[in-house]
């Protein structure tokens, strides 16, 4: 879904000798329209659509049922970036861009999105995640999770205890060896409103100062988190700050 004929056709060629079909709409409502008469396998939404900007039509498909999408940005716009990621993209792609790497991306996107075979299902705490099927619930009740979500959360689940950086998450969750490392704090966010009790006084995906984030099975309390790891925690009771820890490189 682009408003630029020429990307559009560009993009649309480039996936076409991929092996994929290629549906295209110049705009946000022809785009909703065309996914309500036949839902895809995957969206490549231009954040910038007449009629209709992408994040609301991202809005949109994702209330009528998990749909990966994939969002292209102008380059150094990363509020626009984060604002994808939030109303539930599970890539981006910045403009300008290679089309083959918008392919490698897309095939990582449905690779990722395919029922997995022979996986154990994963709980703790209350959670359930069931990779064969891509379903995951709390106390029962089935989470609305965007294929990233869902993949953050089975990849905690089934290494509870372990601290992570985000350098780490996005090469084992993502597969990328590198990007915008705002990616994996927005999908902890949104993962965290969805399965806390209280996303503000998280208890099962902590912060560790100065490393990243780790699973906690037992539900240990902690107190509020700045977004971003390895920033100071906030003062104690007494008004002290603990020791700054050093961020790595």
């Amino acid at each position: 879904m682009d408003d630029d004929p020429t990307v559009a056709e560009v993009v649309s060629g480039y996936l076409d000798r991929a092996g994929y079909v290629v549906d295209r709409a110049g705009d946000g409502p022809a785009a909703l329209a065309g996914a309500a008469a036949h839902r895809p396998d995957l969206v490549v939404l231009d954040l910038m659509l007449p009629g209709m900007d992408g994040l609301e039509v991202c809005r949109r498909l994702r209330e009528k049922g998990p749909v990966p999408v994939i969002m292209l940005t102008a380059r150094g716009d990363e509020d626009d970036r984060i604002l994808g990621l939030e109303v539930g993209a599970d890539d981006y792609v910045t403009k300008p861009f290679s089309p083959r790497e918008l392919v490698l991306r897309v095939e990582s996107v449905l690779r990722r999105a395919r029922p997995g075979t022979g996986t154990r299902r994963l709980s703790a705490a209350g959670l359930t995640a069931d990779p064969a099927a891509r379903r995951a619930t709390k106390d029962g009740a089935e989470l609305a999770l965007t294929l990233r979500e869902f993949d953050l959360l089975a990849f905690f689940l089934a290494r509870p205890g372990h601290a992570y950086s985000r350098e780490d998450l996005m090469r084992e969750v993502w597969g990328w060896d590198f990007g915008d490392l705002s990616t994996v704090t927005v999908h902890v966010r949104r993962l965290r409103g969805k399965i806390e009790d209280d996303p503000a006084r998280p208890r099962l995906i902590q912060t560790v100062w100065g490393v990243g984030y780790r699973f906690d099975p037992t539900g240990s309390p902690t107190p509020p988190v700045p977004a971003t790891p390895g920033e100071p925690p906030p003062p104690t009771p007494g008004g002290d700050h603990p020791p700054t820890p050093t961020r790595r490189s």
